[in-house]
């Protein structure tokens, strides 16, 4: 835990990053209200930004690993910062999006090279619960975000989104002062504190809770594994973006909430994964972290059925407690995935965070054109098949169970 201060202010860094991140689902019923957007297109907005920033996350990922290239975290927090809040004073819908895919790149700058330093702080038996505290802190970020519009957005329409520059601009001074020059990024050759012990072979998963090495497994089936990590992630991602996407505008134009209100249920939500995220993230050093992930994955689902099958308060308790289970199993696959490649942390950072967001945002507007087909309640509804077949590629992932190596341990 001597790590955990350095850890601590990433993930400060990490939560202004990602406080922008869901502002563009939380202003999407005045889109559709001010400027006539269909489903469709309002939910394309969100999507150019998911596939902006996700897919050109393993490019900056892996140019972090190999070439160490670090753009200095305070300019990719300022590009996002800029792009999003100006938003809010343009109503050509094509600049919308270019405005969109520009913020996207500055957050996409961010997440590889943070990442590959909490990889290499993270190091030893607490492993699970140190890369948690990185991941939640942009989980913070993110449920803090639609309030942050909501209020915004109410009380002084869009242009109130320009309000939302102060928190990135007061960061990045911060950073400017605490963060030495050349700090952002090294080549993984050259790391000097790898995330795992060097006598550890690259291809296999390494519990946090084992030091005992394991049998080295072949180059395909290391990149089969993290291939079934990537493609669970992905449809779990659209579960959730496609959920988080559409339920301000479910709540309010649905189920009867002003718009301030919807976002702060959507806030709660959001907290309430954060709240998961450290406990199983912490759990998963002494669980296993793929049981964790399979049994939550699994509540999910029947909360996110009866969120729209009940009513009253009962139904939005059930509404957290989806955002609870299935947010709660984000940082542990995240620590699986750096297990399963430890010496390309910035690559599988952005394969997990990039990649796997990317495709999972893609639902995002495949939600959308089904909200226009069928309605948008049996559109949300069907978020739960994505959801399912998550659950079924975590399930073969070749990530050991818990019991198999305590029994390796004894032997």
């Amino acid at each position: 835990m001597t790590n955990l201060r350095p850890i601590l202010g990433l993930s400060a860094a990490h939560a202004v990053t990602d406080i922008y991140s869901p502002v563009l689902s939380a202003i999407l019923p005045l889109l559709i209200l001010e400027y006539g957007y269909s489903y469709f297109l309002a939910g394309l907005i969100v999507t150019v930004w998911n596939l902006t920033s996700s897919f050109t996350q393993p490019l900056f990922g892996w140019m972090s690993d190999r070439r160490g290239f670090g753009v200095p975290v305070k300019y990719t927090i300022l590009i996002c910062a800029f792009f999003i809040s100006c938003i809010g004073l343009i109503s050509n819908y094509w600049l919308t999006l270019l405005f969109a895919a520009c913020a996207a790149i500055g957050h996409a700058l961010f997440h590889p090279s943070a990442l590959s330093l909490v990889s290499r702080l993270a190091s030893g038996p607490k492993r699970g619960r140190l890369t948690s505290f990185f991941v939640v802190g942009g989980n913070i970020g993110f449920a803090i975000g639609p309030l942050v519009a909501g209020v915004l957005v109410t009380l002084w329409g869009l242009s109130g989104l320009i309000v939302m520059i102060i928190p990135g601009i007061c960061m990045a001074v911060i950073l400017h002062i605490i963060i030495p020059k050349g700090s952002y990024a090294q080549p993984a050759q050259s790391a000097s504190k790898p995330s795992v012990s060097s006598s550890v072979p690259e291809s296999v998963p390494v519990p946090s809770s084992s030091t005992s090495a394991a049998p080295v497994e072949s180059g395909f089936q290391k990149y089969r594994g993290i291939s079934i990590l990537i493609t669970g992630s992905a449809f779990r991602a659209w579960g959730i973006f496609g959920s988080v996407a559409f339920l301000p505008t479910y709540l309010s134009m649905v189920r009867g909430f002003d718009l301030a209100m919807a976002n702060i249920i959507v806030s709660v939500l959001l907290v309430a994964g954060v709240v998961g995220q450290i406990i199983i993230g912490t759990l998963s050093d002494t669980y296993g972290r793929k049981e964790l992930v399979l049994l939550f994955t699994l509540l999910a689902i029947p909360f996110f059925i009866a969120t729209f099958t009940l009513s009253g308060p009962l139904s939005l308790i059930c509404l957290v407690l989806f955002g609870f289970c299935l947010w709660s199993t984000f940082s542990t696959t995240v620590t699986m995935s750096h297990e399963m490649m430890p010496g390309s942390p910035g690559l599988v950072s952005g394969l997990m965070l990039g990649l796997a967001v990317g495709a999972g945002g893609m639902g995002v507007a495949v939600s959308g054109y089904l909200a226009d087909m069928v309605g948008l309640t049996t559109a949300m509804l069907l978020i739960t098949i994505p959801i399912a077949v998550s659950l079924i590629f975590f399930v073969c992932v070749p990530y050991p169970w818990k019991h198999t190596w305590k029994n390796r341990e004894t032997v």
